[in-house]
């Protein structure tokens, strides 16, 4: 990738390439799409594997599929609706996800055995794993709402 400067280019600029540089941030909208891809990516993968039930799998898939258009306008334009929607749903998917966690008793339960197998443990865990993923796509979607304000003020 030629143009990943993290400063703007003045207006009109060229890359080596010689394509017109966008007049913004390259690589954080790139990264942004990236980690969003990734996010709908293991949620595609986890509603194939089957094991949440056909409901479950299809709200998967839909989710995704309402979140893979955004990549696309956020690698190629950095629109601040689909930044905004992002952020908005992994921030709604990080709080299911953690309270899908607090209520599974992964790890943790008041008055009953605790678990004996690993997988109890490693639900929690996996949990943990999307938990951080989908903050992490919320961050960089907000930190580049955040860059695109200052810019332009």
């Amino acid at each position: 990738m030629v143009a990943t400067s993290l400063v703007p280019a003045p207006a009109g600029s060229t890359t080596a390439a010689g394509r017109v540089r966008a007049n913004g941030p390259v690589l954080h909208p790139r990264l942004v799409a990236v980690v969003t891809t990734v996010s709908c990516a293991v949620h595609l993968w986890v509603a194939v594997s089957g094991h949440h039930g056909v409901w479950l799998g299809v709200l998967m898939v839909a989710l995704a599929a309402v979140c893979l258009p955004c990549t696309g306008h956020i690698w190629r334009h950095c629109r601040l609706g689909a930044l905004h929607q992002v952020t908005v749903a992994a921030v709604a998917m990080a709080a299911l996800h953690a309270l899908l966690l607090l209520g599974s008793g992964a790890g943790h339960a008041h008055g009953a055995p605790a678990p004996s197998s690993a997988v109890a443990v490693s639900g929690g865990t996996q949990l943990l794993l999307v938990i951080a993923l989908e903050l992490a796509t919320a961050l960089s979607a907000a930190t580049l709402v955040a860059r695109l304000r200052h810019l332009s003020v």
